[in-house]
């Protein structure tokens, strides 16, 4: 990778660790779950009419818009709703890495290694440090939900293992966001209320156009074509370890911009959790050979060694 490269994965890394702050505007004035039905609405419109239909997955692309889009965003903006700080949120998505590994050995029986086991555990860890050091201002319902956001994009990832080749990571966000809309539309109906709605969409505050216009535009759309034409490139082991840094670009957004200043637990926590990232999808491995230096010549080989996990749990994008 070229200095320019670096500079566009840093790129991404900024634009999807910003991005919470964003979804935290626009939760100041409308419901959760309308929020994120205009927020797909966005990236499905026009957007579908410039790319491609995926032919030959396209049941199993809806399949992941219910579960990496629908439920993971409905459940992390829910979270977020409730009280839990942007910043911890943005660190405990996270363990989503983990749990792709032990939803790919329930349902796909893949056995995780020793490594993934350990980082597993670690990012366990790091779960509890955070969970029984919640402030009392923070609601443990919240930081539940957001487990449960994880979840939810950890089965999405599982799913996505079986989308046909050739099939980018923009096309699936795109087509996936045709399930989004009106499933979360009809929720906040039931959840906020007919008044709620229809009052939130007759005055859309400059905080909900912000976080719609961003969320949508920028996060999902430029940063998907921006990460993935890295992807197209580069083998992932080179591209996959920039995704470590958006927790740390999410805290430090949130404590710039809104005055969520994580506590020292948190921290320790959050540290934990994104070694234990780093030790279950083996981008370790990576950024410590990329420290010593992989001669050349074996490049191929630590490309090939990568397992289909490993990949899928590190390379999946950002909220």
């Amino acid at each position: 990778m070229r200095p320019v490269h670096y500079l566009l994965a840093l790129l991404v890394v900024v634009l999807w660790g910003v991005n919470f702050i964003f979804i935290d505007f626009g939760l100041r004035d409308w419901p959760p779950l309308l929020l994120v039905a205009a927020r797909f609405t966005v990236v499905v419109i026009p957007a579908i009419l410039f790319v491609r239909f995926p032919r030959g997955s396209f049941g199993r692309i809806l399949l992941i818009g219910v579960f990496m889009s629908a439920g993971q965003f409905g459940l992390l903006y829910t979270s977020l709703f409730l009280g839990l700080p942007v910043g911890l949120s943005s660190i405990i998505l996270q363990i989503q890495a983990a749990f792709t590994v032990l939803v790919a050995a329930l349902a796909l029986r893949e056995i995780p290694n020793r490594r993934q086991i350990i980082g597993i555990l670690i990012g366990v860890a790091g779960l509890a440090v955070i969970g029984l050091s919640l402030q009392a201002s923070i609601p443990v319902v919240a930081f539940v939900v957001c487990l449960g956001a994880a979840l939810s994009w950890a089965i999405g990832n599982v799913i996505a293992r079986g989308v046909k080749p050739g099939i980018s990571g923009l096309q699936m966000t795109v087509w996936s966001g045709l399930v989004v809309p009106l499933p979360m539309l009809g929720l906040s109906l039931l959840i906020d209320g007919p008044a709620e709605v229809v009052r939130s969409l007759a005055h859309p505050t400059w905080g909900v156009l912000a976080s719609v216009v961003y969320t949508a535009g920028v996060a999902s759309l430029i940063g998907y074509v921006i990460w993935n034409s890295l992807l197209a490139r580069f083998p992932a082991s080179q591209v996959a370890p920039f995704t470590l840094l958006v927790p740390p670009v999410g805290v430090g957004a949130a404590w710039l911009v809104l005055g969520d200043r994580p506590t020292v637990p948190e921290l320790i926590g959050g540290a934990l959790l994104i070694l234990g990232v780093a030790v279950t999808t083996g981008v370790h491995r990576t950024i410590a050979r990329g420290i010593r230096g992989v001669p050349r010549r074996r490049r191929r080989d630590v490309v090939a060694r990568e397992t289909p996990a490993d990949a899928v749990a590190g390379v999946s994008g950002g909220p």
